[in-house]
């Protein structure tokens, strides 16, 4: 179980090593490149963090990273933590309450994920309007931690329509024209959905589906912060195109938009 304690002892271990933050950014499959953004950076691995969870899904580094980012002190997490790695949702979503210790206000959440809405195609970066906990489970399950927030938090807006806003006129900025909006539907994972569960979803008005980000939404609207989900479309979901799923596409085409993925993360945190 993970107590007020430990969520302490963490974040000055990590206020020690690297300092802390005003912004917040989880990096997921394919894009922990993002690092390489931020200026006078310095680096903590989760190992060394005392009672932290280490990643083992492929592609996520398991670095605490912060530094500057046009002006911002800017705190990011190469490589997440998921449900399917066997993890506590109070263990995975941690470190959501660790960046609110250390001062983060505004929380960006990244994440690879498979369109449902056939109007996308793989590379299409989604601005998450909304969410669907398709789990069952929900991390704030259990005593409520009071220091943090209520024990009943609104998810009217669980992300932030000024951001929201923010993102997509960035996008116009920028002439990323592959950038939509919608809705993210969560599964635990670590099985792709299978062809009828994504009939269910378009059912529900998901438009893309994956495997994080919905817990991570949950405690950082428990926290008071304000959240951007932005998806990277990195293939279509399955039973849409008449093929088997693989992780190796996911990381492929995750790596071809990154650049566009990046520039729109940094006109963003620019503008904010």
């Amino acid at each position: 179980m993970v107590t007020y304690e430990k969520i302490v002892n963490c974040a000055e271990a990590i206020r020690s090593a690297v300092g802390g933050a005003e912004i917040g950014v989880v990096l997921g499959s394919g894009l922990g490149d993002y690092v390489e953004a931020l200026e006078d950076a310095r680096y903590i691995d989760y190992k060394d963090i005392p009672g932290f969870p280490v990643s083992t899904a492929p592609g996520h580094e398991g670095r605490w990273w912060t530094g500057k980012l046009h002006g911002k002190t800017v705190c990011m997490m190469q490589g997440r933590l998921h449900a399917y790695e066997g993890y506590d949702l109070d263990l995975i979503t941690m470190p959501i309450r660790i960046m609110k210790l250390l001062g983060v206000e505004t929380l960006i959440l990244t994440n690879a994920a498979g369109g449902v809405n056939e109007t996308f195609k793989p590379g299409t970066l989604m601005i998450l309007t909304d969410c669907i906990n398709f789990s069952g489970k929900n991390p704030l399950t259990g005593p409520n931690m009071d220091e943090f927030g209520p024990r009943f938090p609104d998810m009217t807006y669980a992300y932030a329509p000024e951001l929201i806003d923010l993102c997509e006129k960035q996008a116009e900025k920028i002439g990323a024209d592959c950038v939509r909006k919608g809705v993210y539907m969560w599964f635990n994972g670590p099985c792709y959905e299978t062809p009828a569960e994504i009939r269910l979803a378009r059912v529900c008005g998901a438009d893309a589906v994956g495997m994080s980000t919905v817990p991570e939404t949950i405690i950082a609207n428990h926290c008071g912060m304000k959240v951007l989900g932005v998806s990277c479309i990195t293939n279509m979901a399955a039973g849409i195109l008449n093929q088997k799923l693989d992780h190796s596409e996911v990381v492929e085409v995750a790596n071809r938009v990154k650049a566009t993925f990046r520039q729109l993360l940094d006109a963003t945190i620019e503008a904010m």
